[in-house]
């Protein structure tokens, strides 16, 4: 039997109803043999698993595979999976996308693959989702709140490919190892695969649905992460921060300075912030072609980049103003991976 030349891997956790989605959405590609893709669900000791699910899409022409384990992480998911792949290519999605009905078939026909040894593509929200949903897209997508660096034609740092849509080949996780259990995994094991002098590479036209956090709370918790894990990610590789990666920061800096000026001397101090959050509205309104999402936009991208900023100034105040906690690579092993 001829090995499929793509194997997507998705971890997964307590999420039947975004497995269920992305499986209809892979069963469902046209313009493809469907044998030249296998699915590899890896279930990570859910409360709620998913098994029944991926046996209604089994038989459809995929080879749909999958694996209950104890739940030890995203990473050990994904490296479960990994070490169970027969594609040439391992292709990850996390379990809230859905992928076009021709993400494989332009997959496929890319002459940029060839040429590849790593890539990654953007993410978008699809017309059927919550306004919530599309305007939590614009904060993390928008040139004006960062989003630019998550790996579209405007960059303001090099490309790194995200595991919500990523792949790289086979041997490149045979030389690299696997994806290591920490925060911002996909960013560390990007880092390592172009460390080791693989070529990476943006594909543009490979687009998911990304759903995300369904609520502003949810959404808060993850770019406060995220912005905790920038510190570990510079710990880790030294000279890997950018300018960039400091503006969330500046930004609730900024916000409470104009906010107390305005307080004690002029309510003109806080114009800037003003005007700043009227672009950021504007854009939305015309990227999305909505008013509801526009304005859902501007809280959006303040939690994008205040959450973000506090996690930042938290982690760098602990760990390097104070020296507090583990070291970093103790702390990681600790976390069930190297």
């Amino acid at each position: 039997m001829t090995s499929p030349r793509f194997s997507v891997i998705v971890p997964v956790y307590n999420r039947r109803g975004e497995i269920e989605d992305l499986l209809a959405s892979i069963v469902g590609q046209c313009g493809i043999d469907p044998s030249i893709v296998e699915v590899i669900i890896v279930e990570d000791g859910s409360t709620e698993p998913c098994g029944d699910i991926c046996d209604k899409y089994a038989g459809n022409g995929v080879d749909i595979r999958y694996y209950y384990k104890e739940n030890e992480g995203r990473s050990p998911a994904r490296n479960h999976g990994m070490e169970r792949a027969e594609g040439e290519w391992l292709i990850f999605f996390d379990s809230d996308c859905v992928a076009p009905e021709d993400y494989f078939a332009r997959l496929n026909s890319n002459k940029s693959l060839d040429l590849l040894d790593c890539f990654g593509g953007p993410d978008a929200a699809h017309e059927s989702f919550s306004d919530t949903q599309k305007a939590i897209n614009v904060a993390m997508t928008s040139f004006l709140t960062t989003g630019g660096i998550r790996g579209g034609k405007m960059s303001m740092e090099k490309f790194t490919p995200r595991t919500f849509n990523m792949g790289f080949r086979k041997n490149v996780f045979e030389k690299v190892g696997g994806f290591r259990e920490m925060y911002s995994e996909d960013i560390d094991m990007s880092t390592r695969i172009r460390n080791a002098g693989f070529r990476i590479g943006l594909l543009p036209d490979q687009k998911v649905y990304h759903k995300r956090r369904l609520d502003m709370k949810k959404f808060f918790r993850q770019v406060y992460v995220f912005g905790k894990s920038r510190i570990t990610l510079h710990l880790l590789y030294p000279g890997s921060m950018k300018a960039v990666h400091l503006l969330p920061a500046f930004f609730v800096l900024g916000t409470i300075a104009m906010c107390i000026f305005a307080i004690v001397w002029s309510w003109l101090w806080i114009l800037p912030l003003v005007a700043y959050l009227l672009a950021v509205g504007i854009a939305a309104c015309v990227s999305s072609r909505s008013l509801k999402v526009g304005l859902l936009a501007v809280p959006a991208s303040v939690i994008q980049l205040g959450g973000y900023g506090l996690g930042f100034i938290n982690a760098f105040t602990q760990k390097i103003l104070l020296g507090r906690g583990r070291d970093i690579k103790e702390e990681i092993e600790a976390r069930r991976g190297k």
